[in-house]
C-alpha cells in the first residue's frame, strides 16, 4: 500500500479526519462561529411556560390488532369506579407506549374524569390535540380548568384547540389576549403556534399579529423568535422584514447580527457584509458582530479577520477563532503572539484556556509544552477527555508508544458508557496500534467501534486501509467494496480499491476502471496519479508508468512514490536515474518498507 498524507506507514487515504494523524487539524481548531446563535435565542423564547401544551407524536405506525394493543380490555370490568379508573389509566399508558395515540387520548380522558389530578387532565388535553380530536379536547380542557389550570395555561390551551378546530376568529381573539400579557404571553403564544399541526392558520395568525407595529421594541429576542418561526416555515421574507425593522427602530447590535445572518441565508453575502460593517461602526467592540464579520473575512482576508478579533474585549470564542484563522493561514507568527497573549492572562483565566494553549503549542511543534497544558485541564471539565486523548497522541509522537497506548486503553474503558467518547478513544487506540505495527490490535479496535455502527463507512474504510497494510488483502478488498457500494463516487475509495488490486496484481482491468474514475475526479491528486503509474507498472507499460510516476513525484514527494518511480525507471532501462531517485526517497523515510524492497530489487 502507500504512505498516508499524515506521514508514517504505507496506508493510503485522503480523508481520514478521525484518524490520529489528522486529529490535530480537525479537532484542535474545529472552532465553529456561532452562526446558529439566532436559533439559540429563538429556542429560549420558545420554551413554553409551565402547562402550555406540548407536541405529542403525530404519525402513529400501522395499528396492531386490538387484542395486542389493549390486553387489559379483555379482562372483566373492575367492580368499583376507582378500580375502573386505574384500569383506564393503565390501558392509556399501554396505548401511549405503543404509539396508539387515539386509544391513549380516550383512556386518559376517562381517567381524568375520575381522578382529581390536573396533570392527568393536561395529558388528556395534549393527546386530544395531537390526535386532532376537538370534542375530546374541549372535554379535557374543561376538566383541566376545573382542577385549577392557570389563566395562562387556559389561554394557551384555548389557542391550541382553536387552531385544531380551524376556528380563526377564536384563535385570533385568544392570541391577542395572550399578547396583551407581555413577554410571558408572547412566549406562550409562540410556543403554541410553532408546534401547531394547523400550520396555514398558525402562519396566518403570526403574520397578522406579530408585526413591527405590535412587537415590543425593548425585547429584540421576541422579534428574533417570531422571525425564526417564520423562517422555519419557509418565509424568509417575513423574517427579513422584522430584522430590517428592528435595526431601523433600535440599532441594537443583535439586530445587525440577525439581519446579516438572514441576508446570508438568502444568498446575499455582499449585503450581509455591509450590514455587519454598519453594525460595527455603531458597536465596534460587540463580540457577536466581531465574530460574525471575522467568519466572513476568514477565507479571503485572514489578516483583517484576526485584526478585527484582536480589537476589543477578549473571551474564549475570540481567542479560539483567532487561533483557527491563524492555523488555516499557517501564520505561525500570529499563533505565537496569541500564545504569548494568553500566557500573560491572570492565573484563573489562563487556566480556563489550558486546552486552547495545548492546541496552540501543538501547532507550534512544541509537544512537551502542549502535554503540560493538556495535563492541567481538569479531567471532569468540558475539554478534559479531549485533552487526555491529545496527551495519548503526543506521548506516541515523542517516543512513549507503550504509555500512549495504555492511556488510550484506559480512556476507552472509562468511557464505555458514553458512545461518542468510546468511539473517539477506540479510534485513537486503532491509530496508535497501527503506528506500532500492531495491525491485529488496530483492526480489533475498529471492530469494536463498528459494533455500535456497522455503517460508519469512514471507519470501515480506515479498517480496510489497515487490513491492506497488514497483507490481509481479501479482507481489505471486502471493506473497500462495501464502502464503494455506499459511496460510489468517492475518489479516495476508488483509489484505495484500485491501488489494492493493482498492488496485489489481480483484477487489473477492474483496477484500471476504478483508477480512471478516480483520476477524472482528482487529476492532480499525487496519490491517485501514483496509483495509476503503479498500475501501468504492473501491466508492463513501463514508459506510461514512468510518465505518471514522475508527475506524482512532482505533485507530492513521498518515500513510496519515489520507490515506485525508481522501480519503473529501472524496468525501463534507466538504472542510474532509478538509484538517484531511490536515494531521495530514502532520505524522506529510510525505514519505509517499499523503499527497502526497492533497494533489494535495484541493488546499491
Amino acid at each position: 500500500m502507500r504512505s498516508r498524507a499524515t506521514g508514517q506507514g504505507r496506508i493510503r487515504g485522503g480523508r481520514q479526519a478521525e484518524q490520529v494523524g489528522r486529529i490535530v487539524r480537525t479537532r484542535v481548531f474545529g472552532f465553529k462561529t456561532r452562526r446558529g446563535w439566532i436559533v439559540s435565542i429563538g429556542a429560549l423564547v420558545l420554551v413554553g411556560c409551565a402547562g402550555t401544551p406540548a407536541r405529542a407524536p403525530v404519525v402513529p405506525p400501522p395499528a396492531e390488532p386490538r387484542w395486542r394493543q389493549q390486553p387489559l380490555s379483555e379482562l372483566p370490568s373492575p367492580p368499583t369506579p376507582r378500580a375502573g379508573a386505574f384500569a383506564a389509566l393503565m390501558q392509556a399508558d399501554f396505548a401511549l407506549a405503543h404509539n396508539e395515540l387515539n386509544g391513549a387520548a380516550r383512556g386518559y380522558a376517562r381517567a381524568a374524569r375520575q381522578f382529581n389530578d390536573a396533570g392527568l387532565a393536561q395529558r388528556a388535553f395534549e393527546l386530544a390535540i395531537a390526535t386532532r380530536n376537538v370534542p375530546l379536547g374541549r372535554q379535557a380542557l374543561a376538566r383541566w380548568q376545573a382542577l385549577g389550570a392557570s389563566l395562562l395555561q387556559m389561554e394557551s390551551a384555548s389557542l391550541a384547540l382553536a387552531l385544531v378546530a380551524g376556528d380563526s376568529s377564536s384563535a385570533q381573539g385568544t392570541l391577542e389576549q395572550l399578547e396583551s400579557r407581555g413577554r410571558q404571553g408572547w412566549q406562550a403564544a409562540l410556543h403554541v403556534l410553532s408546534r401547531s399541526q394547523a400550520r396555514p392558520l398558525a402562519w396566518s395568525l403570526l403574520r397578522r399579529t406579530a408585526t413591527p407595529a405590535t412587537l415590543p421594541q425593548h425585547d429584540p429576542a421576541l422579534w428574533l423568535a417570531c422571525g425564526q418561526v417564520g423562517l422555519a416555515w419557509g418565509h424568509a421574507d417575513y423574517a427579513l422584514t422584522l430584522a430590517r425593522a428592528l435595526r431601523m427602530q433600535t440599532h441594537v447590535a443583535v439586530a445587525y447580527a440577525w439581519l446579516s445572518e438572514l441576508e446570508l441565508h438568502v444568498g446575499d453575502a455582499a449585503a450581509a457584509a455591509r450590514t455587519l460593517d454598519d453594525g460595527l461602526r455603531r458597536h465596534p467592540n460587540d463580540r457577536t458582530l466581531r465574530l460574525a464579520r471575522a467568519s466572513q473575512l476568514a477565507s479571503s482576508m485572514p489578516a483583517e479577520a484576526m485584526r478585527l478579533l484582536a480589537r476589543g474585549p477578549q473571551d474564549h470564542d475570540t481567542y479560539a477563532m483567532r487561533a483557527a484563522i491563524a492555523a488555516r493561514a499557517e501564520d505561525r507568527g500570529a499563533m505565537r503572539a496569541l500564545f504569548a497573549q494568553i500566557a500573560q492572562l491572570p492565573a484563573g483565566r489562563r487556566r480556563s484556556e489550558a486546552y486552547l494553549m495545548g492546541q496552540l503549542a501543538e501547532w507550534l511543534a512544541e509537544p512537551g509544552v502542549a502535554m503540560k497544558w493538556y495535563a492541567s485541564v481538569p479531567v471532569d471539565s468540558r475539554d478534559g477527555f479531549a485533552a487526555s486523548l491529545r496527551r495519548a497522541v503526543l506521548l506516541d509522537q515523542v517516543g512513549h508508544a507503550r504509555q500512549a497506548r495504555l492511556l488510550a486503553a484506559d480512556l476507552a474503558e472509562q468511557s464505555f458508557d458514553d458512545a461518542q467518547r468510546y468511539r473517539q478513544a477506540a479510534i485513537v487506540q486503532a491509530e496508535l496500534a497501527y503506528r506500532a505495527g500492531d495491525y491485529g490490535a488496530a483492526v480489533a479496535a475498529y471492530n469494536r467501534v463498528l459494533l455500535f455502527n456497522p455503517h460508519a463507512w469512514h471507519l470501515v474504510y480506515a479498517r480496510g486501509l489497515v487490513l491492506a497494510e497488514a497483507g490481509r488483502t481479501d479482507e481489505a478488498i471486502r471493506d473497500f467494496r462495501a464502502v464503494l457500494a455506499a459511496k460510489p463516487d468517492d475518489a479516495d475509495v476508488l483509489n484505495a480499491l484500485g491501488y489494492t488490486l493493482a498492488d496485489a496484481n489481480r483484477d487489473l482491468p477492474e483496477a484500471k476502471v476504478l483508477l480512471l474514475r478516480a483520476l477524472a475526479k482528482q487529476p492532480s491528486n499525487a496519490a491517485i496519479v501514483d496509483s495509476w503509474g503503479w498500475l501501468n507498472y504492473r501491466m508492463g507499460n513501463y514508459v506510461e508508468a514512468v510518465v505518471a510516476l514522475e508527475k506524482a513525484w512532482h505533485l507530492g514527494r513521498s518515500a513510496e512514490i519515489g520507490a515506485h518511480l525508481a522501480l519503473a525507471l529501472k524496468a525501463s532501462g534507466h538504472l542510474v536515474h532509478a538509484r538517484w531517485i531511490l536515494r531521495q526517497a530514502t532520505k524522506l523515510d529510510p525505514h519505509n518498507r517499499v523503499v527497502q524492497a526497492a533497494w533489494r530489487e535495484i541493488g546499491p
